[in-house]
């Protein structure tokens, strides 16, 4: 069990199974994955996707990590740090925040809580993200926090509406 990891305004904690209640608030919504290869969830697709969390929880070595996204003791998304290679220590992060939430700086406080603990708990050495290029708000966040933007991989991501090119950011641990 991972501890806390506090921000100013958000506290990240690990996803519990009780949550996916909550992660269906936003996760059954067409315009929060409308980006995603997932979603509009249904309940089971949501109970789902806990379990699913749950279940990786306890591989070894752990690779992922996902954690309820926590302001004044309301759920109003999840953040999430995957270990893609340990020989190379690479991760990527991800969020979603419930949409009556956007624009607010969340994603952008989650991303840098991900970040602080993939350099610092998981010694990673290169952290990455992607993001649509039509997400102009998510673009713009992954920017603010000193990602750089790498370049795009073309049709790297199958949409129900056809392939999905990915805008690439990393930042390296000596930059943060």
């Amino acid at each position: 069990m991972i501890d806390h990891l506090i921000g100013e305004r958000v506290i990240l904690r690990e996803l519990e199974q009780h949550d996916w209640k909550a992660v269906h608030e936003y996760a059954s919504q067409p315009i929060v994955c409308q980006y995603q290869p997932w979603g509009p969830n249904s309940e089971k697709e949501s109970y789902e996707f806990v379990t699913q969390v749950m279940l990786e929880a306890t591989n070894m070595p752990r690779s992922r990590f996902v954690f309820a996204v926590m302001a004044k003791e309301r759920f109003i998304g999840a953040g999430e740090i995957n270990i893609r290679d340990f020989t190379n220590r690479q991760g990527e992060i991800g969020y979603i925040i419930h949409p009556d939430y956007w624009a607010k700086g969340y994603a952008t406080e989650v991303s840098k809580l991900l970040i602080e603990f993939g350099f610092s708990t998981l010694n990673l050495h290169r952290i990455f993200a992607t993001c649509d290029p039509r997400n102009l708000g998510s673009a713009k966040g992954l920017e603010k926090i000193g990602m750089t933007q790498e370049g795009k991989l073309r049709q790297d991501l199958l949409l129900r509406d056809g392939w999905r090119d990915s805008l690439l950011y990393s930042i390296l641990k000596h930059e943060w």
